[in-house]
């Protein structure tokens, strides 16, 4: 047996290999990001004061199966944050939904595209296409008509169509990103959901908007 040989063997089941890890960490992000809309969810209702619902509610809601809304709220149940009944599901604690959804969340697996734009904050906002939704600072200022601190980035989601004249208007630049897009998940961007952006977004002043946040959820959550 020649060497060349054993190194295609070997390039040829590394290959399999890594096909087969690529595929695992796909199929468990899609599992976290079914999980993250039942947690979003979650806290929609509690903060309408609606502290009951059904796991066969949230399952239709959503368009997915009762096993993965279940396989969800174990944690959930474990903690205390809510009780689950034969019939029902109640939320106890809305703050524990949130701060385990807020740790379990991984922004940077959600980033579909990052450029440089060498134009202002204001400029770039006005200049993205429709149909995607803002988060983060812009999100914050656009939400509550107010900024805790300077920003110089600004967070999008948006679907794949969309993109593709995100990236016309905003071509690629390897200069340090000011534009970070998300994949799109949601129709709207609900305030615990823009909590956890920010648990996650890893600039400084990110915590000064997060303080801010935490201030106006806590009221609502209590």
């Amino acid at each position: 047996m020649s060497f060349d040989f054993l190194k295609r063997i070997l390039k040829y089941v590394s290959k399999i290999i890594e096909t087969f890890i690529n595929n695992k960490n796909k199929k468990r992000n899609i599992k976290m990001m079914k999980s993250e809309l039942i947690y979003n969810l979650l806290l929609e209702r509690a903060m309408k004061r609606e502290r009951k619902t059904t796991q066969l509610e949230i399952a239709r809601t959503l368009k997915i199966s009762l096993s993965t809304v279940n396989n969800a709220l174990q944690p959930l149940k474990q903690m205390g944050a809510v009780r689950i009944n034969q019939r029902s599901l109640d939320i106890i604690n809305a703050k524990k939904i949130l701060f385990y959804w807020a740790s379990k969340r991984n922004i940077e697996k959600d980033i579909i595209y990052q450029t440089r734009v060498e134009a202002s904050v204001t400029e770039i906002e006005k200049n993205i296409p429709q149909n995607i939704i803002f988060t983060a600072y812009s999100a914050y200022r656009f939400m509550f008509k107010d900024a805790p601190a300077d920003y110089s980035e600004i967070y999008i989601y948006s679907d794949t169509e969309t993109l593709k004249e995100i990236k016309k208007r905003f071509p690629p630049n390897k200069n340090p990103q000011n534009l970070i897009v998300l994949r799109k998940q949601i129709n709207e961007l609900t305030t615990p959901n823009l909590f956890v952006d920010f648990w996650n977004i890893k600039e400084w002043y990110a915590k000064e908007y997060l303080k801010a946040m935490e201030e106006k959820i806590n009221a609502i959550l209590e």
